[in-house]
């Protein structure tokens, strides 16, 4: 049989996720092999250095740095509070002193005769890495992080925003091609995933993150309407980073394009469950999609997990579905009918290999293997 392979977006149902949880600096790992965690369970702690705080004292008090130590009330380590004082002349006759305050708290971590400037480190910036999902620890990475994996429902999305947090998905959509707007969004949402169906508007997600809505997962959302979310274009970068109350997770790209029925019906077939997504894309190297993962079920050992899943996942076969992403049928879900081996000549007057698909409306047509990606199961 014909094979090709493409790069495609992943919908399983049932998979073995497994999920890296690294520490930014090396720290304390808190859970052990084999403990079962929830996606709110802190695996790792560590600290990140403080803020630096310099101080020209010697400009300040109008002395050279040689006279810095007779008006210091502070050494190096030694802690201080804002608005301590640490410096201060002995003015003419012990009148008119000047002085210098801290503008921070912290630990004085240098003091130099030669610049007369003085660093104030501040204090340690705590930082906690959670699970994420609910699983078993498979493996420790001594002070780095930890493996950790389970049973779970997986979903790639095309594009997202916001990080990582976790909901019961709830539904206020009918049908794949239903829009979401501000009217079905009410307090009832709060801490909620709300799954909508072709497209998500403006005023929704600025009424979902009133409500307290814990995410969006949506078939489209209008480029405009991001940029308006945002304040800004997002232009071909990293995301995930954003603040914007929420995370929103886009299944098919741009516009109003309707949810992929596979994956409609996956997510319905989980409502009501508690999901865990995260909308950081990175479209150039080092590819990222937005993910939506389901745990249903967190085994005793990851080894004991088997999944049958295809052998040849990426690849294209006749009766597969896949998603056109370039060109006028861009976002439809469309059916591989046959493999052509030979090169056609496309409407660019180039030769490049093509794949026959067949279209919701019965209609077939030939489109280059590029513009087209797996679905995978």
């Amino acid at each position: 049989m014909a094979h090709a392979y493409t790069p495609g977006l992943k919908v399983a149902p049932r998979t073995l996720v497994k999920k890296e949880r690294r520490l930014p600096l090396k720290g304390n790992i808190t859970v052990k092999k084999g403990d079962k965690v929830t996606s709110d369970t802190v695996v790792a702690r560590t600290e990140l250095p403080g803020n630096v705080t310099p101080m020209n004292i010697v400009n300040t008090l109008s002395i050279t740095p040689e006279e810095l130590d007779e008006v210091m009330f502070k050494k190096e380590g030694d802690k201080v509070e804002k608005g301590e004082m640490m410096a201060q002349t002995k003015g003419f006759f012990g009148y008119f002193k000047s002085a210098v305050n801290a503008p921070v708290s912290g630990t004085i971590e240098s003091i130099s005769e030669v610049t007369g400037q003085v660093i104030i480190r501040q204090a340690p910036i705590p930082v906690e890495m959670k699970a994420y999902i609910d699983g078993v620890i498979d493996e420790i990475m001594p002070e780095e992080g930890v493996i950790l994996g389970s049973e779970a429902a997986f979903i790639q999305g095309i594009f997202g925003i916001g990080g990582e947090t976790e909901g019961e998905l709830k539904f206020v959509a009918d049908d794949i091609s239903a829009v979401l707007d501000e009217n079905k969004i009410d307090d009832s949402l709060k801490g909620k995933i709300i799954v909508g169906g072709s497209l998500v508007k403006k005023e929704a997600i600025d009424k979902a993150v009133k409500c307290g809505v814990k995410g969006i997962i949506c078939g489209g959302i209008d480029a405009q309407d991001l940029k308006e979310v945002l304040g800004y274009d997002i232009g071909v970068a990293i995301t995930g980073h954003e603040e914007i109350g929420l995370t929103v997770v886009v299944t098919e790209g741009f516009g109003q394009i309707n949810m992929a029925q596979k994956t409609f019906e996956l997510l319905k077939e989980n409502e009501g469950k508690k999901a865990s997504i995260n909308g950081a894309t990175q479209i150039r190297a080092g590819v990222m999609r937005p993910e939506i993962i389901i745990t249903l079920n967190v085994p005793d050992d990851l080894n004991s997990v088997k999944i049958n899943e295809s052998s040849e996942a990426g690849g294209m076969n006749k009766g597969d579905s896949l998603r056109v992403i370039r060109g006028n049928h861009f976002g439809e879900i469309v059916e591989v009918t046959d493999l052509p081996v030979e090169l056609t000549v496309v409407d660019s007057e180039t030769k490049v290999r093509v794949v026959e698909v067949q279209l919701g409306s019965g209609e077939k047509l030939l489109l280059p293997r590029a513009n087209v990606e797996t679905i995978e199961k």
